[in-house]
């Protein structure tokens, strides 16, 4: 059966431990405790168990906060906390599945545009149920 990404999360947390990264220790003790949140959020017992995909949301939400809090630091002059919250944001990243680039995407749309023979405003509609 493969592991849940919250028992490797409590996996990693102990790795940390041993290595005594405390930054990465701090992250994933803050996304563990993020899961938990979440469950009370939803009115559910903190022993209950997250599915993955609210686990994903989870993930995804701790990385936005991270990204956001970057560019904030680094407009309000502080490089040194935007440093701290990019490398948070790299290994909550670690967990995330790995998106498209803009390259890949935009080679699909390509694609579909020329498959569906879209070539005006008029039928951008069609492209975007597609």
């Amino acid at each position: 059966m493969m592991q849940s990404m919250k028992d490797k999360i409590r996996e990693d947390v102990k790795d940390a431990m041993r290595a005594k990264d405390q930054v990465r220790l701090d992250t994933l003790r803050g996304a563990l405790a993020a899961f938990t949140n979440e469950l009370v959020a939803k009115g559910r017992k903190p022993t209950d168990e997250l599915n993955e995909a609210e686990m994903l949301a989870v993930l995804k939400r701790l990385a936005k906060q991270r990204k956001d809090s970057a560019e904030q630091f680094t407009a309000g002059g502080r490089p040194e906390l935007a440093d701290k919250e990019m490398v948070e944001l790299k290994i909550i990243e670690a967990y995330l599945p790995a998106s498209a680039s803009r390259e890949d995407i935009e080679r699909v749309a390509k694609a579909k545009k020329t498959e569906l023979g879209v070539t005006d405003a008029a039928g951008q509609g069609k492209l975007m149920g597609a």
